[in-house]
């Protein structure tokens, strides 16, 4: 059967590559009887894939059942998935078959697989391997002849390192890997699904179809779905519901998407919601590097004008201690302010002028001032380096490493 038929008799909607895969390989799978390993986010519709593994397979006559893993208490999931002796604890007045028991020569799908407890899992594994098990309370070995397909919408490697999950267990299962795309990774099909759930609840509630204009289109297929496509059909069917006008604009399918989700409209939609995800920390750093930045281009001016030997000497001669005056200023806020770029992130494009000083450091004309300026100071105080770091202006760790920097004896 080619992936169009299958859409067709399991109701798929949708034309992405990523989606016409994973129905590819579900078809190629279900005549053997490899175990089956589902994954893709919450909502996608994982649980379609079982169905048709089962039903294009040679055990399509036999059970199926499917089982949330995730929403059996811890204490019961051994006695529901490999039934329980009478007796076997509190509460078994009688002896019950699991669902192993109960699928045997069908499919059994096991949804949030990774949900199970990790004594669970040992004995899935087993099943799985031998096609054995044991029911609880019972040392009775019973056989079956179960096609086990798992999902799950969370990591499982990770599942794995932080030891909630056995990779013995998860090799076994993901034989075959099935894919399911998020409906962000498959754009084209969000208006087809709305379109299609639309008109499935204007039959259902015997009303007008909804439509959407050109912009609320755009919006709809730029929308971060996190809940997928189960949230496409709520939201569909709350527009139906409540909007007596059957022609929906932008403005109008905004009040039902959750404000936290616009991160993949367009700016015009989204411009606020970024302003309140800055942080303090980020609008710090702003401040301190906006800050850096003024003192590198006032250091720039003042090495300009220091190259130019004309205008250095007149300035020497006029104004030499007002010169000297900001430049000491300068290199306060520059040693105050120099462990802050270790911190900043390195994608930040302002980073770029804190390079741009490095270079003006190494000028030669500025080395030659601050040479000048660090003996005059070494010499009138008698080569104290306390007090010659006070008249500079600077730290005493600064002097230091200028000294050690310049080889200054």
């Amino acid at each position: 059967m080619d992936v169009q038929a299958i859409k067709q008799r399991f109701g798929i909607i949708g034309t992405s590559p990523l989606l016409n895969r994973a129905i590819d390989i579900a078809s190629q799978v279900a005549p053997t009887d490899l175990t089956v390993l589902i994954s893709g986010e919450s909502g996608v519709g994982k649980e379609v894939f079982p169905k048709i593994i089962h039903q294009l397979s040679a055990r399509k006559h036999g059970n199926y059942i499917a089982v949330n893993c995730g929403a059996i208490p811890e204490g019961t999931i051994d006695s529901e998935l490999f039934g329980h002796e009478k007796g076997s604890f509190t509460g078994a007045h009688e002896a019950r078959k699991g669902y192993f028991e109960v699928a045997n020569g069908g499919t059994i799908f096991l949804d949030e697989i990774a949900e199970l407890p990790l004594s669970t899992q040992v004995r899935l594994l087993r099943v799985i391997e031998t096609g054995e098990f044991f029911k609880v309370g019972s040392s009775k070995v019973i056989k079956t002849d179960v096609r086990v397909v798992a999902a799950s919408n969370v990591d499982i490697g990770e599942a794995i390192s932080e030891g909630k999950f056995r990779e013995d267990l998860y090799y076994r299962l993901n034989t075959v890997p099935i894919y399911i795309p998020a409906l962000k990774e498959r754009k084209e099909d969000i208006y087809l699904l709305f379109r299609k759930f639309a008109a499935d609840f204007a039959e259902k509630y015997r009303m007008p179809v909804l439509q959407l204009d050109e912009e609320a289109v755009k919006i709809l297929t730029n929308y971060r779905w996190q809940g997928n496509v189960r949230q496409l059909k709520n939201i569909t069917e709350q527009i139906s519901i409540i909007e007596k006008n059957r022609d929906i604009n932008a403005q109008t399918l905004l009040k039902y998407l959750p404000q936290s989700q616009y991160r993949d409209l367009p700016v015009l939609y989204r411009k606020e919601e970024e302003r309140k995800e800055i942080s303090e920390r980020d609008l710090l750093y702003k401040v301190l590097f906006d800050m850096k930045k003024d003192i590198n281009d006032l250091k720039s001016i003042v090495g300009e004008i220091l190259q130019n030997e004309d205008i250095t000497k007149n300035i020497q001669q006029n104004n030499a201690q007002l010169i000297k005056k900001l430049y000491q200023n300068i290199e306060s806020f520059e040693d105050q302010t120099d462990d802050i770029q270790i911190h900043r992130p390195p994608a930040d494009p302002v980073v770029e002028p804190i390079q741009e000083t490095e270079v003006i450091e190494e000028s030669l004309s500025i080395q030659d001032k601050e040479v000048d300026l660090i003996k005059k100071a070494l010499t009138k105080y008698n080569g104290k380096r306390k007090k010659a770091a006070k008249e500079l202006g600077i730290s005493e760790r600064t002097l230091y490493r200028k000294i050690k920097e310049y080889d200054i004896n």
